[in-house]
């Protein structure tokens, strides 16, 4: 079912090309009623969903607006370095992961582009669907719910990498409308809008779609529940999440590792994911996850881009005590230490075997090993064995990008009952994720003769207060999710970003020397700048650089 769902983007995209039909401003080019006919406006609903990977121009360097917030969610954060050739390679996203951002720096630019091109696209197809008289009526309001919510999420994207942002919705059409301050709405009445697209998808769409990939009642729901989270809303999340979690829809698959095998990117667990293809008739393989192609390893099987590599400090936060429990001293992990399960399946680490490719991971696989150390990815990356895998340029894959899966939910279950107080439901909910860690398929050695280490995890058996239990949740939320683009954000929206990052950074360069001269910023790096471009554009009249810029 993804195959033929990414085929009907393929085609939609190849018969109504971004210079003929996708851009807004060339529908001219067509008659109204042309415009207007179903085919047509399908096109633009397809081509709404198309941007989701954060391609905006058929260009190669999609890894600077990537889907997946790779560098904005995990170099940002204490889970990954830059990695690549070294610190003039992708310099840019160095000067990010230092904290020497700027408003001319191209991912900040592109990412930008990226999300109000699909808000654009959001709001075109709306106008249309609203215009069609031919367009069927109740396939018209299911279809303007599925536009509602990928508005929403391109919005809650742009509210928590740049904070205050223009918002325009399908009702502005002249150039002037477009002209629009980010001051003009507060960050409250921004939020409001996002849960009001939210809200209306839930209401518009049906419990499950015929095609993966479009958004469903309970995908709006889980993605409420997230606007919630944000905002601290925890009576609210609480009441939403419970309703995601008893539609009865959506479980923990029983093993970690398959999560990520892309025979499984619309499993159990899934309840948004940006879906991925290659090999499906687009010229240049842009379907694939192009925003993580520079991602593999090197060594035998990948080219060596060597980009997003584990930190140091994110490799120890899986040791574990005797109890099975999270050590939280970051010591660095030795062969004869406890680990969780699941760090071997989240990044690569010499002497352990390399997903189905019968080798170890070696150091000699990382490039630039002197300035990014020996780990490698692994959670994301696709076996060079598998048919998912494109073994030649641009090495992308087709493994999903997970937007929202159940595990996330679950411990936003979690993290509203801690905070309403119910420590004990909190830590059901977190253990339900630890146990799926625990009772999981472990890393063997090649031979099989035994585990390639000492695994070990168990649940949390109570907490004696509300700090333990926080602290509980929050580890789970870093040991579960590592590497999928959410830390940075989640650091953020607990309020504790400079601590957590500049603690982090008081040890971490002393073994990596390229974090030198990072620093985070309190009531500046939490956001990224507004685009220069953006404010030259504009002007300083309506658009309010962010503190710090």
């Amino acid at each position: 079912m993804k195959k033929i769902f990414i085929l009907f983007i393929g085609v939609a995209l190849g018969a109504c090309s971004e210079d003929n039909f996708l851009q807004e401003e060339t529908v001219g080019e067509l008659t109204p009623e042309q415009a207007l006919a179903p085919e047509n406006v399908e096109g633009v609903i397809i081509s709404a969903y198309s941007i989701l990977n954060g391609q905006i121009d058929e260009a190669t360097n999609a890894f600077n607006s990537p889907a997946s917030n790779w560098s904005f969610g995990d170099v940002l954060s204490d889970d990954a370095y830059k990695g690549g050739g070294g610190t003039g390679d992708q310099n840019q996203i160095h000067q990010m992961e230092i904290y020497n951002t700027d408003p001319t720096i191209i991912d900040v630019q592109r990412k930008w582009l990226a999300l109000y091109e699909g808000v654009n696209r959001a709001n075109q197809a709306i106008r249309l669907l609203n215009a069609s008289s031919a367009f069927d009526t109740e396939l018209k309001a299911q279809r303007i719910g599925e536009m509602r919510f990928l508005r929403g999420h391109f919005y809650f994207e742009l509210k928590k990498i740049y904070n205050q942002i223009p918002y325009i919705d399908e009702t502005a059409e002249s150039l002037e409308d477009y002209n629009v301050s980010n001051t003009a709405l507060s960050s409250d009445q921004l939020w409001q809008k996002i849960e009001e697209d939210f809200q209306a998808a839930y209401t518009a769409l049906p419990n499950a779609q015929d095609e993966p990939g479009r958004a469903t009642k309970w995908a709006a729901q889980a993605y409420l529940t997230k606007t919630y989270v944000f905002q601290e809303k925890w009576t609210e999340a609480n009441a939403a999440v419970d309703e995601v979690i008893n539609s009865g829809q959506y479980s923990l698959m029983d093993n970690f590792r398959n999560v990520f095998l892309p025979e499984n990117d619309n499993g159990s667990e899934i309840i948004f994911a940006i879906q991925h293809s290659i090999n499906d008739g687009s010229p240049r393989n842009f379907n694939g996850g192009i925003g993580d192609r520079l991602a593999p390893p090197g060594g035998p099987f990948y080219p060596q881009y060597g980009f997003h590599r584990p930190t140091q400090n994110l490799i120890n936060a899986y040791k574990t005590n005797a109890e099975g429990l999270p050590v939280m001293d970051n010591v660095d992990v030795t062969e004869g230490d406890f680990v969780d399960p699941r760090l071997d399946h989240t990044t690569a680490r010499p002497g352990i075997p390399y997903l189905d490719l019968d080798s170890l991971y070696s150091e000699s696989w990382a490039r630039d090993l002197a300035t990014y150390g020996p780990y490698g990815p692994k959670k994301r990356v696709v076996s060079a064995n598998s048919s998912s895998y494109l073994p030649v340029w641009p090495y992308v894959n087709a493994l999903n990008y997970y937007i929202i899966r159940y595990a996330d939910l679950l411990l936003w279950k979690a993290e509203a009952a801690i905070e309403l107080g119910d420590l004990e439901s909190g830590r059901q909910y977190i253990n339900q994720v630890r146990e799926r860690a625990m009772n999981s398929e472990y890393v063997m050695m090649l031979d099989g003769s035994a585990t390639a280490a000492n695994y070990l995890v168990q649940p949390y058996a109570s907490f004696a207060n509300y700090d333990a239990a926080i602290t509980a949740l929050r580890t789970e939320r870093r040991l579960e999710l590592a590497h999928e683009g959410h830390r940075f954000f989640d650091l953020v929206r607990w309020g504790i970003a400079a601590k957590v990052i500049n603690d982090y950074l008081e040890v971490e360069r002393t073994r990596r020397t390229h974090l030198a001269g990072a620093q985070f910023e309190a009531g500046k790096h939490e956001y990224m700048p507004i685009p220069q471009a953006q404010v030259d554009l504009v002007g300083t009249d309506s658009i309010n650089q962010n503190p710090g810029y």
